[in-house]
């Protein structure tokens, strides 16, 4: 049976996800400012379907995409984790770092919060070497939680290929955070 890794910070519960996370979760993916750097707002059975593959991807390995819940309220408010991605992208292999977040509690902190958390069990748990994240070039708030992180810019971009040739969303930076960088900038500490 695999060990379900689940995560606390002084705010937040990085956890396995539940059936009541379904409604506020598809609440967000609804949400054209949550959505803004995606292709397209997610329909309820997409939003469910994603939440069930986060919530299978944890059982599997044990660790993921973690719901995350608001210690003080006990409310699901978005995600944070580590995830092998899936699709042929040109630095492969990879896992990455990645995060959604309800608007009502942007620019608190809780991502860098989670994520801070997620780089740790990353480095430290799994025995990673690497941790990456992309966005596209527009999604300034998300490059600057991977700024935050210690994460340093990749000189090159790259085409997203689940997009095609041409979309307004294409063009991705890549961030990276090595175990040694990690070490290093004693990130490992929460400093």
């Amino acid at each position: 049976m695999t060990l379900l890794i689940q995560l606390e910070t002084n705010r937040l519960l990085l956890r396995q996800w539940k059936n009541s996370d379904l409604q506020p979760f598809a609440d967000m993916n609804s949400d054209e400012r949550v959505m803004e750097f995606f292709p397209s707002t997610l329909s309820r059975p997409q939003s469910d379907e994603m939440a069930s593959r986060c919530q299978a991807l944890i059982s599997e390995s044990g660790w993921g995409f973690w719901a995350l819940e608001e210690k003080s309220s006990g409310n699901f408010i978005g995600f944070t984790g580590l995830h092998i991605p899936t699709y042929d992208l040109p630095f492969m292999p990879c896992v990455e770092i990645g995060w959604r977040l309800d608007p009502e509690f942007w620019g608190k902190g809780l991502v860098t919060e989670a994520a801070n958390a997620a780089l740790k069990v990353g480095f430290e748990q799994l025995g990673l070497q690497e941790i990456v994240s992309f966005t596209v070039l527009e999604n300034v708030k998300s490059r600057a939680v991977m700024a935050r992180l210690g994460m340093i810019e990749d000189s090159d971009n790259f085409q997203h290929p689940a997009l095609p040739a041409g979309h307004r969303l294409r063009e991705h930076c890549l961030y990276r955070l090595s175990k040694d960088q990690w070490l290093a900038d004693g990130l490992s500490n929460g400093q």
